[in-house]
């Protein structure tokens, strides 16, 4: 396994050997912007769907047959690609472990560090190091559908994470469907400054902007106990109107609806520009921001210092909720369409 952002030359040897079997596989082609020179970055060089090509065509027999299934394949837990919980395993197959040679598990660590933003990169791995041990440990991954076709999604999964890589295929969804992310940094009661949690100041945004509302403001955006929804219900309501909590967005004067966007970009500057921008054209195809409702919750205000541990971002196919109490728990559902499913639990 190579160290976190060292470019060493077995590395580079990797990835320059890794591109030379995409090519072969011709899947460079069809990833426009893709270089294969081995002296640049990795993030330069190879995208998730890439990588999920190479890491699929190096898999044996029993590999695939432990970690491949068609697109629609169900289980005990419904429609597994499209399943998103706190902490589960996907396969029973650990990147970590032996059932993976050196290289495919790198080939794992790259499709995850395609999917995050560089900048992110060294957040994540601390989240990972504080909830799991770090990186593959307690990672588990499956791949749908076949790499290059027109219908193909890697998920990773594990304790505080859903990540997801479909190149599109996916349709009406943003991240490929429901997305998962979390971290108990010190303790698993982070009452009451979350220290060293690399999620909370996301809800340090979000409360900025709640200290921006006026008196009559604070009150509608506020939900006061008991009236919280269960973290996973984050499902749509197909063509049903809804009554969402909170206070709608577009009722916020000028200055109020900018920190709003400041508090949007917050939430998704972890992920990579493709998927940034497919949530805020999955957003924009019913309102926006405007059409959203931003609610703060009384429910689980850590130290009772009225700093909101818990909020959320809901519009007719669009959920952000952040859970902060006791520790983070984000789950996100983003589509063009109320009518898609969500399988979650």
């Amino acid at each position: 396994m190579f160290p976190l952002n060292q470019a060493s030359s077995s590395r580079r040897e990797f990835l320059n050997n890794a591109g030379k079997l995409a090519v072969g596989a011709g899947v460079a082609s069809m990833l426009p912007g893709v270089r294969l020179l081995a002296s640049e970055p990795a993030k330069k060089i190879v995208t998730p769907e890439l990588m999920t090509k190479v890491l699929y065509d190096s898999l044996s027999p029993g590999q695939r047959e432990a970690v491949c299934f068609a697109w629609d394949h169900e289980d005990g837990r419904g429609l597994l690609r499209t399943h998103v919980s706190a902490n589960w395993d996907i396969t029973d197959k650990f990147v970590a472990s032996d059932f993976f040679t050196n290289d495919q598990r790198e080939m794992v660590r790259l499709i995850f560090e395609g999917i995050v933003q560089p900048e992110w990169h060294e957040r994540i791995y601390k989240q990972l190091k504080d909830d799991s041990g770090g990186f593959g440990k307690q990672n588990s991954f499956a791949i749908f559908g076949e790499p290059g076709s027109d219908k193909c999604e890697f998920v990773l999964t594990g304790r505080h994470m859903t990540l997801r890589a479909d190149g599109n295929t996916t349709p009406h969804v943003a991240f490929g469907g429901p997305i998962f992310y979390g971290h108990a940094a010190e303790t698993f009661d982070e009452s009451p400054k979350h220290r060293g949690n690399v999620f909370w100041p996301q809800a340090e945004a979000a409360n900025k902007l709640y200290q921006m509302l006026d008196g009559e403001q604070q009150e509608a955006a506020l939900v006061l106990n008991p009236n919280m929804p269960a973290e996973d219900d984050v499902y749509f309501e197909g063509d049903a109107v809804k009554e969402f909590q909170g206070i709608p967005v577009g009722q916020l004067s000028s200055d109020q609806q900018e920190h709003m966007q400041v508090v949007l970009k917050k939430l998704i500057e972890p992920y990579r520009t493709d998927d940034q921008n497919e949530v805020l054209k999955c957003l924009e195809k019913h309102g926006g921001l405007n059409a959203c409702h931003l609610a703060f919750y009384q429910e689980g205000d850590l130290g009772n210092d009225k700093v909101w541990d818990n909020w959320r971002l809901e519009g007719p196919a669009f959920v952000w909720h952040f859970r902060g109490a006791p520790h983070v728990h984000c789950w996100v559902h983003v589509a063009d369409s109320p009518e898609v499913e969500l399988n979650a639990g």
